[in-house]
């Protein structure tokens, strides 16, 4: 039987484990609650839940930016537990932490050919696909408008710009969308979204 343990992860244990065991390679900007798990004693990653790039993530349900946050990485290398089970402890831990939390989104990539396994196994709330999301092609990398913006300031955001006086051959890109599932924390808010419920697509 194996021991598994969750609790606060630090900020280079979290930082290890997206860079390591993350397709992403990256651990996410902005506030974070970090939960670490461990096997046996081993550190085995991290669960990551944020505020989101959307600051308004829990408008469409009626909640504050306080009462809605994201799951944003779930960091594992190999385990022995199921994955399933490692999310489920961490939400219970991230309620018991913070009481306020009422709705966790997320966000499968269908770029990465994900569809969400993860969060059917755990009966999230499947609340169907968002549209394409717009980068640019820079330097042979996919980069967020955002950090464009963050990095040359005002108006660089646009083509014309970005391949006068970056790359260029810079080029637009729109993703394919992403899965976007709903965790309710309480009957209430699950009441509410419930109606939203629409079928888990298939691998």
């Amino acid at each position: 039987m194996t021991d598994l343990k969750i609790a606060w992860a630090t900020h280079e244990a979290a930082k290890f484990a997206c860079e390591n065991f993350h397709y992403s390679k990256s651990l996410p900007a902005g506030k974070l609650v970090k939960i670490g798990a461990w096997e046996d004693g081993k550190f085995i990653g991290v669960v990551i839940f944020s505020r989101g790039a959307n600051s308004r993530i829990g408008s469409p349900y009626g909640l504050t930016q306080k009462e809605c946050c994201e799951l944003t990485r779930v960091a594992l290398t190999k385990h022995k537990s199921f994955v399933s089970e490692i999310l489920a402890k961490s939400i219970k831990f991230l309620k018991e932490q913070s009481p306020n939390i009422e709705l966790i989104v997320s966000y499968a990539d269908t770029e990465q050919h994900h569809h969400g396994g993860i969060y059917q196994a755990t009966n999230w709330i499947y609340a169907g696909k968002t549209d394409g999301e717009h980068y640019f092609i820079i330097n042979g990398k996919k980069t967020h408008p955002k950090s464009i913006h963050s990095k040359y300031g005002k108006g660089s955001q646009r083509i014309d710009w970005i391949r006068k006086n970056v790359d260029p051959n810079a080029q637009k890109y729109i993703t394919t969308g992403k899965h976007k599932y709903l965790m309710p924390l309480n009957k209430k808010i699950r009441k509410k979204i419930l109606p939203l419920s629409k079928p888990y697509p298939k691998k």
